[in-house]
């Protein structure tokens, strides 16, 4: 089986949707939250934030990354046509952000997945190749070390991947960098040292994940 391991590292939305965003600020606008809050938030939304880059290991090879936010199509159409060839989906908290805001933003710059995320008329899951299937309380195709972790159980799944990482003596992946700096380190034109950060998570992951199945 071959195991695709990753990590996704992602900024708020750009300035050509600020009139979208200040519209949207104004009709859900609270007390002490302030619009540049709001806007930082589009980071975890695919329907206005950006990926900044996708690090990634196939089984047992070296941790690449795709990055470049300023042509994050094309950085899209690279990742489906990579894991077109992948069996199983490994990372920490995927199942929950990184695929849903891959796929989200896959739809909104038109990038057709090579993975199927619609079940065909007639057949069960199990039926379709290639089928990207989010139900819970299953390890395939998409293998999440949080839920895996917390075996399910909601008052365990906030364990971040640093907490899992030092409780099994792995080295923190978040030496130097975190992901509430990223903006910030794009911004200052450090894209290396994020990916450097974004590749460092997926090593962690996919120890991670051998300590779990015992590899």
């Amino acid at each position: 089986m071959k195991k695709f391991f990753f990590d996704i590292e992602t900024l708020p939305a750009e300035g050509k949707d600020q009139d979208t965003l200040k519209y949207l600020y104004e009709k859900k606008k609270k007390e002490d939250f302030s619009f540049e809050d709001f806007l930082a938030q589009t980071s975890f939304d695919g329907a206005f934030g950006r990926i900044c880059c996708i690090a990634y290991a196939i089984d047992d090879g070296e941790v690449e990354c795709l990055s470049g936010p300023e042509d994050e199509r094309a950085m899209l159409k690279k990742f489906w046509d990579i894991v077109s060839g992948v069996q199983l989906f490994v990372g920490h908290n995927v199942r929950d952000f990184d695929l849903p805001f891959i796929l989200q933003r896959s739809i909104m710059l038109g990038v057709k997945p090579s993975w199927s995320i619609y079940q065909e008329a007639g057949k069960k899951p199990w039926e379709m190749t290639q089928y990207l299937d989010f139900a819970r309380y299953k390890n395939s195709p998409i293998f999440d070390t949080m839920w895996e972790w917390s075996r399910w159980v909601d008052r365990w799944s906030n364990k971040g991947l640093e907490h899992l990482a030092l409780a099994l003596g792995i080295p923190t992946p978040k030496d130097g960098i975190d992901g509430s700096q990223v903006a910030k380190f794009y911004e200052d034109g450090k894209l290396e040292e994020i990916c450097d950060y974004c590749k460092r998570d997926v090593d962690v992951v996919r120890e991670i994940y051998k300590r779990m199945t015992f590899e």
